[in-house]
């Protein structure tokens, strides 16, 4: 690392090989006893950024600053993983621990199917279940889990909600939602773009990415001063179109501008991305300021793959799509009291693994009713087990898509055609290995299959809606 900026070939190097003898030695299963006390949790969760849009991943034409320095004071990991190449899916896994195949409303990709879709307000949460163990928790930005208030994130374990029930917003207030609201040829009606506080509608002016940044930070300094152990849960808008930078408010009134194929730019991208480093900034300056920042653990990383701005070198594809590219996520985790500064890790992690993972943090553990298919990768975080190889599963859009993730090996169905990747020595999926190790490649096959049928099946009315929702994936 250089200067605090960790060079493509260190990531890669860190991501590479098969674990071997460390594999071996064996992994602990939780942490050690029980917490002397709760650790804050905050988690920033971007939307659409790509595995190389920070300079500590290796953007080169802008810089970040802020989420360099989160990476040099924490974990960086070389293996992130997003539950899905959408954002809908992968926040379904996020917040259940489950891969999204077994919930309905994860079935919708990239989401929104009518008044019926949405989260079961029964099902066990990450946020209710760190409830349970004495957290306030809240939201913060995007939910897009369910359009109206029964399916909302009041009724799902936060106690607090200031944000978005949909999937995109405009970065100004002031029009936005008017102009927004404008019919676009080929896509499907706009989404409800109000702000709300919690049930009731709060729309504000300001540049979103700022404006939920404060917010965020007012709920923290809140807790703070009350001694009131908080999971606060800030899911930006950035850099989802349209695309807007902080001094774009003119501009926002276009709705040509924002949503037509000729909007955006690399430049005006770079733009987004420095305002939520700098939005980081804020929440992360307000944390050290409430004299918290020891015992509060930080994660940033992403929703899915980049979309067309973004950069996911190595990796080929993006967003919409089970290439890596469209799954690799920068992940970066940071937690004072126990994590090691400037560490790194070729450990794979998705987003279903987030949920065991915290509660073990907190001295908790998954409701058994609902067993969660993530991992709890706390050991490995704080350097009490080594990396270790694992099977990973995905499924897009009925099947047109599947892959699997099987130590350094991946097995991928896209666009009609089937491979195996070593996507460790080969991260761009070039060298098809199916005819060379064909054995693997059935196994892996099967194994998909088998997987598979563990889910609940595409309908019609799903495959239809997900259909419609192509037009999303442009962007």
């Amino acid at each position: 690392m250089a200067n605090g900026r960790f060079s493509r070939r260190e990531i890669l190097a860190s991501g590479a090989g098969a674990l071997g003898a460390a594999a071996l030695a064996g992994r602990s299963g939780a942490a050690r006893g029980a917490v002397a006390h709760l650790p804050n949790i905050v988690f920033l969760l971007a939307d659409d950024l790509g595995v190389a849009d920070l300079s500590v991943y290796g953007r080169r034409d802008y810089r970040t600053p802020v989420l360099d320095r989160l990476a040099r004071e924490g974990m960086l990991f070389a293996n992130g993983y997003a539950n899905s190449a959408v954002c809908s899916a992968t926040r379904t896994a996020l917040i259940t621990g489950r891969y999204q195949g077994r919930l309905r409303v994860g079935l919708y990709e990239p989401g929104g199917g009518g008044a019926d879709y949405g989260l079961p307000a029964d099902h066990p949460t990450l946020p209710s279940l760190l409830r349970k163990l004495g957290y306030r928790t809240s939201l913060f930005g995007k939910w897009h889990l369910g359009h109206n208030a029964e399916h909302g994130p009041n009724r799902s374990g936060y106690d607090y909600f200031f944000g978005f029930r949909g999937g995109y917003d405009d970065y100004f207030r002031v029009g936005g939602a008017q102009q927004l609201g404008v019919p676009i040829p080929g896509a499907p009606p706009p989404a409800d773009l109000h702000l709300y506080e919690n049930e009731k509608v709060a729309d504000e002016p300001g540049y979103l990415t700022y404006l939920l940044a404060d917010h965020a930070s007012e709920e923290i300094r809140r807790n703070a001063a009350a001694r009131q152990p908080f999971f606060l849960s800030l899911h930006f808008n950035a850099p989802h179109w349209p695309w807007e930078g902080p001094g774009d408010e003119a501009a926002s009134k276009s709705i040509v501008s924002a949503f037509n194929l000729d909007g955006g730019s690399i430049g005006k991208y770079g733009e987004m991305v420095t305002a939520l480093d700098s939005a980081v900034g804020r929440v992360l300056d307000t944390i050290r300021r409430a004299g918290i920042e020891r015992d509060t653990l930080v994660v940033f990383t992403s929703d899915n793959g980049g979309e067309r701005f973004s950069d996911t070198w190595p990796y080929t594809g993006a967003k919409g799509e089970l290439l890596e590219g469209g799954l690799r996520v920068p992940l970066i985790i940071r937690w004072p009291a126990r994590i090691k500064p400037g560490s790194q890790t070729s450990q794979l992690m998705i987003s279903m693994d987030f949920l065991p993972t915290l509660l073990a943090a907190a001295g908790g553990a998954p409701d058994p009713a609902y067993p969660s298919d993530g991992e709890n990768l706390l050991p490995v975080m704080l350097g009490e087990a080594p990396p270790h190889p694992r099977r990973l599963f995905w499924r897009y859009k009925a099947s047109e898509q599947a892959a699997v993730r099987d130590g350094d090996y991946k097995y991928l169905r896209i666009n009609g055609q089937e491979y195996l990747f070593n996507v460790v020595a080969d991260q761009r999926e070039r060298a098809n290995l199916k005819d060379k190790e064909p054995a693997r490649y059935a196994a892996l096959k099967a194994a998909h299959a088998a997987w598979n049928a563990t889910l609940l099946p595409y309908t019609p009315d799903i495959t239809s809606a997900n259909s419609k929702g192509q037009w999303a994936d442009r962007y």
